[in-house]
């Protein structure tokens, strides 16, 4: 039954999305004789949608927590899905300070691709791992995801800032290096886009490989053996583990074995796995990329700058401001304080260089800097809202890459 509220939930947001994309470019008709009331029509009704689709969403969220016996955030299926509830929460919180229809535009789809993104993972309940049989568990990852939601809706309003003033006809050395960072970003959205379709593709299709590795285990005895494990591939392996035996293999493309095995520094039998993700990633992500700049002839950025005429960009370079003045304290608290009190009780030490904890650091390092250029040396604009962007795509990282791509004690979050 949970599922089921998640997928209305899911349908909701892509309408509220609608709503708001017809509220920002339905209001620039010649033909229209209010524009402003039409505006104002159309983001309340996208506003109302997204309401819906967010009560439906915490209800799969509680009936979840009902089913499983514990809060749905063990995972990287329950954790993601939840990030994706938390940064619509935040964006209705902004929203009715601000009421700019356009910052739906931009917020809608983030947390929309984090909810596809999340359904490519397992999704039966499991039962919870020792190390997270604790109430910091609720504590500790509700308030990192909400001050990370927050950073969300900034990255949002950064990157409409941008659009804005980047001037895409310069030719100056400045103006093509902003105009790269704008369309950077832009692929690196289409390129979790495209590994959300492809695996929902292959999926789909039913297609299927599967690999053998020797990995080094260790016992309850402190004593290492040697086992075999196997690793499946949903997407066509183009690379497999290291030093693997190939087990079975669906032929794709006329490719009947892997073009090449994962180097020897990648540790454990699901690297190969994760590293063919990442490739896969990028190439599907380029192309998509690709297929788009044939349609529209131009830069993406260049395309998309249309839709932000009329909206005050002083208005825009507040909401981002003020989205991640609210979200650093409370990811300071979650993913700082609250992990470091966890951490003590289940390993017996506040700070251990675990992979998930330097990036927690390093994305509030970055954040602190963001404030502190904002307020003492007046870095406010563009220069406000590159920095909105990159360390919305360095908390990305932190959430997929080291997740998913980095071994630690965080690394069955990615299973």
């Amino acid at each position: 039954m949970s599922s089921t509220f998640l997928l209305i939930a899911f349908i909701v947001y892509a309408l509220a999305l609608l709503g708001f994309v017809i509220a920002v470019t339905g209001k620039k008709s010649v033909q229209e004789a209010d524009p402003e009331g039409f505006a104002k029509r159309w983001g309340f009704i996208g506003f109302i949608l997204t309401v819906i689709g967010f009560l439906c969403h915490v209800t799969f969220f509680f009936t979840r927590w009902a089913e499983g016996g514990h809060i749905p955030t063990s995972n990287m299926y329950e954790f993601m899905t939840f990030l994706g509830m938390m940064i619509v929460l935040a964006f209705i919180v902004v929203y009715l300070i601000y009421r700019t229809p356009a910052l739906g535009v931009f917020a809608m789809p983030v947390s929309i691709i984090i909810i596809a993104y999340a359904s490519v993972f397992p999704r039966e309940v499991q039962p919870l791992i020792p190390a997270l049989q604790s109430y910091w568990l609720k504590i500790h990852v509700t308030t990192a995801a909400l001050g990370e939601a927050f950073f969300a809706v900034g990255f949002a309003a950064g990157l409409m800032y941008l659009l804005q003033n980047v001037n895409f006809g310069g030719t100056s050395k400045a103006d093509r290096r902003e105009q790269r960072g704008v369309e950077f970003t832009i692929f690196t959205l289409l390129m979790i886009i495209s590994f959300v379709v492809a695996i929902f593709g292959f999926n789909a299709a039913g297609y299927k490989a599967t690999f053998v590795s020797d990995v080094k285990m260790t016992d309850i005895n402190n004593v290492e053996q040697v086992v075999k494990q196997n690793v499946e591939y949903v997407l066509p392996p183009i690379v497999k583990p290291y030093q693997s035996e190939q087990l079975e293999m669906k032929p794709f493309l006329g490719m009947t074995e892997p073009l090449f095995e994962a180097p020897s520094w990648m540790e454990g039998a699901n690297a190969g796995r994760k590293f063919n993700t990442v490739i896969w990633s990028v190439l599907l992500g380029t192309l998509l990329y690709a297929l788009i700049r044939l349609v529209v002839r131009k830069p993406l950025g260049r395309a998309l700058q249309p839709t932000m005429r009329g909206i005050d960009s002083e208005d825009v370079d507040e909401i981002g401001y003020r989205a991640i003045a609210i979200g650093y304290p409370i990811f300071t608290l979650g993913a700082l304080i609250f992990a470091m009190i966890w951490a003590h009780e289940a390993w017996g030490r506040f700070w251990g260089w675990d992979p998930k904890e330097v990036w927690a650091l390093i994305v509030w390092l970055f954040y602190a800097v963001y404030l502190h250029l904002r307020l003492s040396r007046g870095w406010q604009g563009k220069k406000s809202a590159w920095l909105s962007v990159i360390g919305f795509l360095v908390v990305m990282f932190t959430l997929i890459g080291v997740n998913l791509v980095i071994a630690g004690l965080h690394s069955y979050s990615g299973t």
